[in-house]
């Protein structure tokens, strides 16, 4: 079997608000009860957990303004998900919920009391994922003038993480007595100061809060850099991951197994899940229909300047790709965003033009996860015995709406079953021992 779950890659922000199906979204996008159905019915499809995105600003790269933002709701605006998270919960038992937390707006301890809080009011099911944020916007929005050095980001993060880590064991196994006759609430020898002080961060500890249902909240991590797969090595329970084809797949987690090992954890202890876009029909005809009209649409201008505003924003902000010739080639920039992403658009490009590349490149492939369920479901499965594991993160940026929830989970998860492929059915344990079952 493998693992399933589902990208929320607009965070709590305007979902799609312009299709057919979008509903109210341009209205009620700020509402719990969207996000509620979306938990609940991924459950019952048999997913492992909420992946959500989050940022922290305007982005006003491209064209020099934040009027194609805006007019587009292109992550803007949204809202902080970590009150979201509790919410989403409530009409479902056992799926995980991974809210996003960047290392430049959190610090360590408001981030280690939050987390466990939030394990505490989801019983055990609450994950955090680690970012270090990707443009100067953000860090301008938290005192920095400019974003750091991609590398020193990372390096920055890791402190982070010992830090949180540190303040997650602050209180020994069997601190909390819970005595009402001595009377002893916590044992103060089992509770103890981290005093940590670092490059990037000091903190004292304890911290003052008991550990939650899970004591150390699932940790998960999204850049797919060197830098970034070695934090996720040395502290994510689990980690979303780019995936082109099979071999590039397999050849990744390879990788990341050995780093695992480097540091002293069994390559079991992360779940590699990739990143996907299925396009799922009626019938295979129908699917391909589908796919037809996606590549059909690439070509349009809005289309076309929402790739070029994507481009700007990983760029970390520093590039402007309005500003480029269509028809020229294209630019060999690569920025200090999400250099990863980018290397997608630049690597192998260099004799196209910025227009053959807008439209031909596609950032989160379908991995020719084309076709009815059943399809979908078989191909799913041979991906997963050539890869060796260890599931899938579905995003679907253009159609988060309840219409599309229900293809995947009473339909493609229904064929999955019938293969055997994902779960039927969830133990009664937290989110971390859900994701080690298997």
């Amino acid at each position: 079997m493998f693992h399933l779950g589902w990208f929320l890659g607009q965070g709590f922000g305007i979902q799609p608000w312009r299709g057919t199906f979008d509903g109210n979204a341009a209205h009620d996008w700020m509402k719990p009860e969207r996000y509620v159905d979306l938990t609940s019915s991924l459950e019952r499809g048999g997913y492992d957990f909420v992946f959500i995105e989050d940022t922290a600003m305007v982005e006003d790269t491209y064209g020099g303004s934040a009027a194609f933002t805006l007019a587009h709701g292109e992550m803007a605006p949204k809202n902080d998900p970590l009150p979201l998270v509790p919410l989403m919960t409530q009409r479902s038992k056992h799926i995980g919920v991974i809210n996003t937390m960047s290392t430049i707006q959190y610090p360590p301890y408001l981030a280690a009391r939050l987390m466990t809080t939030l394990d505490h009011l989801t019983d055990g099911r609450a994950g955090v994922n680690v970012v270090t944020s990707v443009t100067h916007r953000v860090a301008q929005n938290f005192g920095y003038d400019e974003h750091l050095p991609h590398d020193e980001r990372y390096a920055m993060a890791e402190e982070w993480m010992d830090v949180v880590s540190g303040l997650w064991e602050s209180w020994e196994p069997g601190a909390v007595v819970a005595d009402t006759q001595t009377p002893m609430y916590a044992d103060a020898s089992k509770v103890h100061p981290i005093d940590h002080k670092g490059k990037y961060f000091s903190s004292r500890g304890p911290l003052n809060t008991i550990p939650g249902p899970q004591r150390r909240p699932v940790v998960a991590q999204a850049g797919n850099s060197i830098p970034g797969r070695e934090l996720a090595a040395a502290h994510a329970d689990t980690m979303l991951a780019m995936g082109r084809d099979v071999a590039q797949m397999k050849a990744f987690r390879e990788d990341m197994h050995e780093r695992l090992i480097a540091h002293g954890r069994k390559p079991t202890d992360c779940k590699v899940l990739f990143l996907v876009t299925p396009v799922l029909g009626e019938t295979d005809a129908h699917a391909a229909e589908r796919e037809r009209e996606r590549v059909r649409r690439t070509h349009d201008q809005e289309s076309i300047e929402m790739v070029l505003w994507g481009m700007s924003y990983i760029s970390g902000g520093t590039v402007d790709f309005s500003k480029f010739d269509l028809d020229a080639l294209m630019p060999d920039i690569v920025g200090n965003g999400e250099q990863s992403s980018m290397q997608q658009y630049v690597k192998g490009n260099e004799d196209k033009t910025l227009r053959e590349v807008v439209t031909g490149v596609r950032q989160i492939g379908d991995l020719g996860l084309i076709g009815s369920p059943d399809t979908v479901a078989s191909k799913m499965g041979d991906i997963m015995d050539e890869v060796g594991g260890d599931g899938f993160l579905f995003y679907d940026p253009l159609n988060l709406n309840r219409r599309t929830i229900a293809e995947y989970t009473d339909g493609l998860s229904p064929a999955l079953r019938k293969r055997g492929l994902i779960r039927d059915g969830f133990d009664d344990v937290t989110f971390r021992e859900n994701l080690l079952a298997f």
